[in-house]
């Protein structure tokens, strides 16, 4: 016979036994258990999460926090982290039998109470979203009608991973703002009493916590305390999936006192619970809430005593990053003058300060872009200047195309040098194509040139050798005369195009066209700075693949193929470097300023050369590098010359002094966290003690006395492991 129901009903109640004796609830009388402070939860008054644990390590007043700690909560170190997710693994489907459920610790877990949830969810406004084009509000808006959770969210400490007690909620249409709500507020409000500082893990928290507290006025089933400041945060992993920007204004590298939290903890702890989710799938929903609910309450106890040497293993990792994060620094401090290295100082203290206020002013961290408008921006703003101009309507949008037709060639010819002798039949098509199109272009372009040059102009092709893109020598075997190309020299990469700095200020002078060489100067400023960007860009990839891919080649195979690409790279930078070569020499024809002269210098050999210390500071998996840019030249002579450089001085020191703190966090935070697990444990012990001294000496109570002894003595000896894992200066 068919013993199954009976073996699940019997599973049922060998977990709530468990969980009863484990947390003492059942060694309580009925009148006990409703009493405040009675067990592990000093602001209890509901029992929701009274049977599982939560975090031993996390700052809790009135359990982990000695007398001393708790009179002033107002430092940093004491500020809870909690992150927040979904999981989409943990559905399920609709009772069939929804009025024949027995619920044995509805609430008393992890997963909020049901009727209460299901009150708010009734109450609450869901919108139905217009926009059809979005794979969340898609996923919301889908009818998904066996199912009556589509997952489940839930909150967890965002240092150590353990889960909230009674903050996980189900999903009925995808992962929605009216479904965290409710965690979030349930979350905060465990164990929370003299909390002044939360700091806040969320993937979209640059859009949630906008109108959090809004959401919030006026609801009656939930609510965060007003007075609580919520500093709102995004994993270092889901960051980068975000607009630049949101990098600096939420990533917690730059948020004072997190430490060196990475925000995706619970992540790791989703892939644990999906092992059981797929059994609970179709499950009853009591049966299935009290499954999870055990999980979680195994992964937290798991956690628990493996606190102790988790520390340790972090308090290394902190003195080994400490160490290097300040000798960065005070390398840095070395070269840059000192009423310099204060203008950036309190540049820093106000953008901390000020950024609950207005994120925006953590833009200090990123480099100020808009100081080099691209060829693109000054084209715009000389053709809204255009009709208030001496010159011909047009001329902007010519010179425009000449500088992108000359462009065009440098790259050509660059290309055909590269392939000299060995160009395949398939490459010279190619480049033939490439010629034809050009050829096409310029011809064009040389057709109009009598409308702004004036009447007089020789419209005749001037064909040579464009000798003077060759006149530095530096860029390698891309420039090499010995390299012959597969055309001869009378193709469209060799014509010279007839711009203003081609024929001389002198000829445009005498021409009365004094307008076109403002035009193209201001023009080829543009040029320069879209040039020198993408210079960055190209050094950048060039750094990570040295420090990627070539170092960590292990075969022959896999060395050739990153020095394959770093050839790559090389041959992008050569063209970028020619290119901002002849846009300078271009000002230099024109009569530039020396002023713009010395911003626009001489680019050399020896500017183009990477340390294999760099990498993208915004790169995943590179937030421990301490020099996040590329050129790596003097720094006092740099900041003097150039202030293009200065701004990428000014992001490197403040981002290494923002590692530098977070390290000096963890530090402190990591040698607080083991005093806290060690009063935890020493908490717990005492709890048991005391269970073990009100017990009565009937031979009916000997049983319940004896657990108690055993848990008091399990704990102890966490405790004294705890105490034993560190040196006295880290716990006294």
């Amino acid at each position: 016979q068919d013993r199954y129901r009976e073996l699940m009903r019997s599973a049922r109640i060998w977990r709530l036994l468990k969980l009863l004796k484990w947390s003492g609830t059942g060694h309580l009388s009925p009148a006990e258990q409703l009493q405040p402070q009675t067990l592990q939860r000093p602001d209890r008054t509901d029992g929701q999460g009274d049977l599982v644990l939560f975090c031993p390590t996390c700052p809790q007043p009135g359990i982990n926090l000695s007398m001393a700690e708790e009179a002033d909560l107002s430092h940093w170190k004491y500020t809870q982290t909690v992150v927040m997710d979904g999981n989409f693994k943990a559905e399920h489907m609709h009772d069939r039998r929804p009025d024949n459920q027995v619920s044995l610790m509805d609430g008393q877990g992890y997963m909020v109470g049901r009727e209460k949830y299901q009150d708010y969810l009734k109450a609450m406004n869901h919108p139905r979203s217009k926009c059809n084009n979005h794979r969340a509000v898609n996923q919301a808006n889908a009818n998904r009608h066996k199912l009556e959770a589509t997952g489940i969210g839930g909150c967890a400490c965002a240092r150590h991973g353990c889960f909230v007690p009674h903050a996980v909620v189900d999903f009925q249409k995808g992962e929605q703002q009216v479904n965290m709500d409710y965690a979030l507020a349930h979350a905060l409000s465990y164990n929370m009493t003299g909390v002044q500082w939360v700091l806040s893990f969320y993937d979209i928290n640059c859009q949630y916590m906008k109108n959090l507290r809004k959401r919030l006025t006026g609801n009656a089933f939930i609510g965060i305390p007003a007075e609580l400041p919520i500093v709102p945060s995004i994993g270092i992993w889901h960051v980068h999936g975000h607009q630049a920007e949101c990098h600096v204004r939420y990533a917690p590298s730059f948020i004072p006192g997190a430490g060196r939290v990475d925000g995706e903890i619970i992540e790791t702890l989703w892939s644990i619970l999906n092992v059981i989710s797929p059994s609970a799938r179709g499950m009853s929903f009591p049966h299935r809430q009290e499954l999870l609910d055990y999980q979680m309450n195994d992964s937290n106890f798991q956690k628990m005593i493996r606190m102790s040497g988790a520390l340790k293993r972090k308090l290394r990792a902190a003195m080994v990053g400490m160490e290097n994060a300040l000798a960065a620094v005070r390398v840095l401090d070395d070269g840059i003058p000192h009423d310099q290295r204060e203008g950036w100082l309190e540049q820093e203290k106000t953008a901390m300060r000020e950024r609950s206020i207005d994120p925006k002013l953590m833009d200090v961290f990123n480099v100020r872009t808009a100081k080099a408008p691209s060829v693109k921006t000054i084209e715009i703003s000389l053709l809204a200047q255009e009709p208030l101009t001496e010159g011909c309507r047009g001329s902007v949008t010519w010179i425009a195309r000449g500088l992108q037709l000359e462009q065009t060639q440098i790259i050509l010819r660059m290309d055909v040098k590269e392939v000299g002798h060995r160009c395949t039949a398939r490459q010279l098509l190619l480049f033939a194509r490439r010629c034809d199109r050009l050829s096409g272009d310029i011809t064009t372009f040389l057709a109009d040139a009598p409308s702004y040059l004036g009447p007089g102009y020789d419209s005749e092709l001037e064909e040579g050798d464009n000798q003077s893109l060759d006149e530095d020598r530096w860029d390698g075997g891309l420039l090499d005369e010995s390299a012959v190309s597969p055309f001869d020299k009378h193709h469209a990469e060799t014509i010279h195009l007839p711009l203003p700095s081609v024929l001389g200020p002198q000829k445009c002078q005498e021409d009365g066209l004094d307008w076109l060489v403002k035009e193209e100067t201001q023009l080829r400023t543009g040029q320069a700075n879209d040039t020198l960007h993408e210079l960055c860009l190209a050094l950048t990839d060039k750094a990570v693949l040295f420090r990627t891919d070539v170092r960590h080649a292990s075969s022959q195979a896999t060395t050739s193929r990153a020095w394959g690409r770093v050839m790559a790279v090389d041959a992008t930078v050569n063209k970028f470097a020619k290119i901002y070569r002849v846009s300078r020499r271009a000002m230099v024809a024109l009569g530039a300023s020396n002023l713009m002269l010395a911003r626009y210098q001489v680019l050399s050999k020896d500017h183009l050369k990477v340390s294999s210390a760099v990498a993208e500071p915004n790169a995943r998996g590179h937030r421990n590098d301490t020099l996040p840019w590329f050129w790596s030249m003097d720094v006092a002579r740099d900041t003097e010359a150039n202030d293009w450089m200065m701004e990428f001085y000014r992001v490197h020191w403040l981002r290494s002094k923002a590692l530098k703190d977070r390290w000096e966090e963890e530090l402190e935070l990591i040698r607080s966290e083991a005093r806290w697990t060690g009063n935890f444990f020493d908490f717990k012990a005492r709890f048991w003690e005391n269970m073990e001294d009100s017990i009565g000496d009937a031979a009916a109570d000997r049983g319940r006395a004896c657990y108690a002894a055993r848990q008091s003595t399990i704990y102890g000896r966490l405790r004294n492991h705890c105490r034993d894992t560190f040196d006295e200066d880290v716990l006294p």
